[in-house]
């Protein structure tokens, strides 16, 4: 398993496209609104990342995807592909994924929506999914494992009665949108590959109120709960520093 560790420039870069990409999911949140189609919204940040960042939706012909962003809506645990038939209803639960490249460098992040007036449920699992991502985010660090981000997420999952998706996970991430190494969002502290400084990858837990078993529908991509169950996902790109990590996506209203 090669690892591509980055130096100083290269983070750089990927600070650049890592904001970018945070820029739109700020740019897109107040029209998210019961009524709105997962299409208009997949067009306006198109049209925001071509025309006004200048830059590239990495999602666009991605294994002959079509789409800026993925769209996910309630049992849609990931790759939910927007639609014009897809309209938004008062009480969905909604993350959009997106990917946006600047020089070669990719940015990779995911946000959760409430649409309206959410059920406690819904909104508890949504919270209970950002916290898994931010406890994760704190044990990373030069000489951590990767075990021990699975561990963080699995036991805060599971401690509010909720499952970890564990059929898909965060990767490495740089000038190759997909790369080593995996990052599972569940394992023992400890376990797996010794975390290093210039690693750049993503964490981005899926997190099920029913059980953690995953259905692909025919369009193949879109990925469903098995049991209808909500899900929900948050996702960050890092960058591991000499005593930490950078959150290269962080939005403005976060703090690390």
């Amino acid at each position: 398993m090669k690892i591509n560790l980055k130096n100083q420039d290269q983070i750089s870069e990927m600070r650049i496209a890592g904001q970018l990409a945070a820029e739109v999911l700020e740019m897109i949140t107040p029209y998210v609104v019961p009524g709105v189609s997962t299409e208009e919204l997949d067009k306006r940040c198109y049209n925001f990342i071509v025309n006004e960042q200048k830059a590239i939706p990495a999602n666009v012909g991605y294994n002959g995807f079509e789409k800026t962003i993925c769209s996910s809506v309630n049992q849609v645990i990931c790759h939910g592909i927007p639609s014009d038939k897809k309209i938004l209803k008062d009480g969905d639960i909604l993350n959009i994924d997106v990917t946006v490249i600047r020089n070669g460098w990719h940015g990779d992040t995911s946000k959760m929506f409430l649409v309206g007036k959410t059920q406690p449920h819904n909104e508890r699992l949504v919270k209970v999914t950002q916290e898994c991502l931010y406890k994760a985010i704190e044990v990373v660090k030069p000489g951590a494992h990767l075990g021990d981000i699975g561990a963080v997420i699995q036991e805060h999952a599971e401690k509010n009665h909720y499952s970890v998706v564990e059929d898909y996970c965060g990767h490495g991430i740089g000038q190759v949108y997909h790369e080593e190494p995996q990052v599972l969002h569940y394992g023992k502290i400890g376990r797996g590959l010794e975390i290093k400084e210039g690693m750049c990858f993503t964490i981005e837990p899926m997190i099920n109120q029913g059980s953690k078993y995953t259905k692909l529908l025919s369009d193949g991509w879109t990925v469903e709960t098995k049991d209808g169950r909500n899900s929900a996902q948050w996702e960050h790109t890092l960058a591991v520093t000499e005593s930490g990590v950078e959150v290269l996506t962080k939005r403005s209203e976060e703090s690390f």
